[in-house]
C-alpha cells in the first residue's frame, strides 16, 4: 500500500491512499474518494491514446492523472528533445535567411555552430520562461511553492507540459503557407497546457496561472531583447 497522500483524486485534487484493489484472479475494483464519492482515478482503465487525447483537450482530470498517480519520468528527456527541436527550428530558418552555395568545411563547421548556439539560446529563454513563472507564484502566493518537493513538482509538471514543441518539427517539414499561422498556435497550445500544469500541481486559481505565465513570457522576452542588442540573430 502506498504512503498516505501518494495519490490524488483526478475529480476534486483529494488525496488517497490508492487507487484500486486487487481482489486476485483479476478482479479489480477502483478505490472510491472520501471526499466526492467518485472513482479516484478512472483513467487506470483507459487505453493511453484516450489519456492522451484528454491532455491534449487540456482537461485537469488527465493532467492529474499523469502528474499524481503515474510514474512517469521522462520529463528531463522530453526537456532536451523539445530544445532541440526548437533549436532545429531556428538554425532551420537561419540557414533559409543565409544560404551560400560553397561547399567549403569552414561554412559547415559555421552550420554546425549556428545550431549548437541556437540550441543554447532556446535553453536560456526556457530558463528565463521557468524562472519568471517561480518568481511570479512565489511572490504572489509563498505558500503554493512552501517545500522543495512542491516546487520539483511545478518543474516536472511544467517540463511534461511542453509536450507541444514537439509538433515544431512536423510544422517546419510539412512546410506550406499557414506554417508561421502554425507556429503561433504551437506556442498558445503550449501556454495553455503550461498554464493547466500550474493549475493542476498548485491547485490554484486560473488568474494566478495566467499572471504566472505572463511573467514567465515577460523574462523570456527579456533575455530575447538582450541577445538582439548584441546582435545575435535569434
Amino acid at each position: 500500500m502506498a504512503a498516505p497522500g501518494a495519490y490524488r483524486c483526478v475529480e476534486c485534487n483529494g488525496k488517497a491512499t490508492e487507487l484500486y484493489r486487487d481482489y486476485q484472479r483479476g478482479v479489480l475494483r477502483i478505490s472510491i474518494c472520501k471526499s466526492c464519492q467518485k472513482p479516484v482515478d478512472k483513467y487506470i482503465e483507459y487505453d493511453p491514446v484516450i489519456i492522451l487525447i484528454n491532455a491534449v483537450l487540456c482537461k485537469a482530470q488527465a493532467y492529474r492523472h499523469v502528474l499524481f498517480n503515474t510514474k512517469i519520468n521522462i520529463h528531463g528527456k522530453l526537456c532536451i528533445f523539445c530544445l532541440l527541436c526548437e533549436a532545429y527550428l531556428r538554425w532551420l530558418q537561419l540557414q533559409d535567411s543565409s544560404q551560400s552555395p560553397d561547399p567549403d568545411d569552414l561554412i559547415r563547421y559555421a552550420k554546425e555552430w549556428d545550431f549548437y548556439r541556437m540550441f543554447g539560446i532556446a535553453s536560456l529563454e526556457q530558463t528565463a520562461f521557468l524562472i519568471g513563472i517561480f518568481t511570479a507564484l512565489w511572490l504572489a502566493r509563498p505558500i503554493v511553492l512552501k517545500t522543495k518537493a512542491d516546487c520539483i513538482l511545478l518543474l516536472k509538471a511544467l517540463l511534461l507540459s511542453s509536450y507541444g514543441k514537439l509538433l515544431l518539427i512536423p510544422a517546419v517539414i510539412w512546410e506550406h503557407d499557414y506554417t508561421p499561422l502554425c507556429l503561433k498556435l504551437i506556442k498558445v497550445f503550449v501556454l495553455t497546457s503550461n498554464s493547466q500544469a500550474i493549475r493542476v500541481t498548485l491547485n490554484t486559481s486560473r488568474k494566478l496561472c495566467l499572471m504566472a505565465i505572463v511573467s514567465g513570457l515577460i523574462l523570456e522576452n527579456g533575455v530575447i531583447y538582450l541577445f538582439q542588442r548584441i546582435g545575435w540573430n535569434i
